[in-house]
């Protein structure tokens, strides 16, 4: 019996990270809704790269001016 080399394919599972705001279909990132936006944010208050959150552009960007507002207002530390 002689056996033939096949290569056996591993099944490669694709999927698209989409945008948290974008699934929830929200169009602005409120500075007020701290528990949204305590997640985006990193121990030591730098804000987290959109390759590690997963945020779109458009939306990374609302979360930037966000961020600053709430630490502006003092809802959020600047530094840890």
């Amino acid at each position: 019996m002689a056996r033939e080399d096949t290569k056996v394919q591993k099944r490669k599972y694709v999927y698209t990270k989409k945008c948290r705001f974008c699934r929830m279909n929200m169009e602005e990132v409120d500075y007020k809704d701290l528990s949204n936006i305590q997640k985006l944010v990193a121990t030591q208050g730098k804000l987290l790269a959109r390759k590690r959150t997963g945020n779109c552009a458009t939306h990374q960007r609302l979360t930037k001016s966000a961020i600053k507002r709430a630490r502006y207002l003092a809802l959020l530390p600047y530094t840890a």
